[in-house]
């Protein structure tokens, strides 16, 4: 949510959850309450438009959190939600699972442009987003950056991003450093950009959104790019 805030100062801006194991957006974005998510659309139950909602200046479809919503789920279509709101916005920005652990983890991925890898400057979390990556460009999708999330020790930071940039193919992108102020967005399920717009790390999100070339491409060509995606198997 705050990278996409922090995007949408400047371009239209869709984001949609697609984590749909563990879903997470329709809290920070106000829609816990909300009747039509992801789940329904690829359930076969829903049009992508009573899915997506107009939040902080955003298109956001959230994914709902249910098991039984889950398990109805068909991953495949979200080829389709993704090719019908690409058509309409500048940017899609696609949450995803943080494990490449099922077919409907590793579709987004492979329908990405690019990926963004957000990480916390740890051994074992930079050993697993290398395995993302790798999966990645198996299927020809480049990585914009590093982000660096949940940072509490710079002395870690200062030790890993130069191994990071020799890893990765990206450049680092931004350090979001972990702060009361970022606690306290969480608890009140608050995107950090509206609760505290002037904070070192809503900043420090602006500064990875500025990092970020945005490459303007023919929409019908881009969405059938998307509805043509090859569809993996699970990893």
């Amino acid at each position: 949510m705050a990278l996409g805030m922090a995007l949408a100062e400047e371009y239209d801006v869709t984001v949609i959850d697609a984590d749909t194991g563990m879903a997470n957006v329709l809290f920070h974005a106000g829609l816990a309450d909300v009747e039509t998510t992801l789940h329904d659309v690829l359930a076969g139950k829903a049009s992508v438009e009573a899915a997506a909602y107009d939040r902080f200046g955003m298109t956001v479809v959230p994914c709902g959190t249910s098991l039984s919503g889950f398990q109805e789920a068909d991953p495949e279509r979200l080829r389709d939600v993704v090719a019908t709101l690409a058509a309409e916005t500048d940017i899609i920005l696609l949450d995803s699972p943080a494990t490449l652990g099922s077919r409907s983890a590793v579709l987004p991925i492979v329908l990405a442009d690019r990926l963004i890898v957000v990480v916390q400057p740890t051994i074992p979390s930079l050993s697993d987003a290398l395995k993302v990556q790798e999966y990645a460009t198996t299927y020809g999708t480049g990585v914009a950056g590093v982000l660096f999330n949940r940072v509490t020790d710079d002395a870690a930071i200062e030790e890993i991003a130069p191994k990071a940039e020799r890893y990765f193919d990206g450049e680092t992108l931004s350090t979001i450093e972990e702060s009361e102020t970022v606690r306290a967005a969480r608890r009140a399920g608050e995107p950090l950009l509206v609760h505290a717009p002037d904070s070192p790390a809503a900043e420090a999100y602006r500064q990875a959104a500025a990092s970020l070339s945005v490459q303007a491409q023919d929409a019908g060509t881009v969405a059938d790019r998307f509805r043509s995606a090859v569809i993996p198997d699970d990893p």
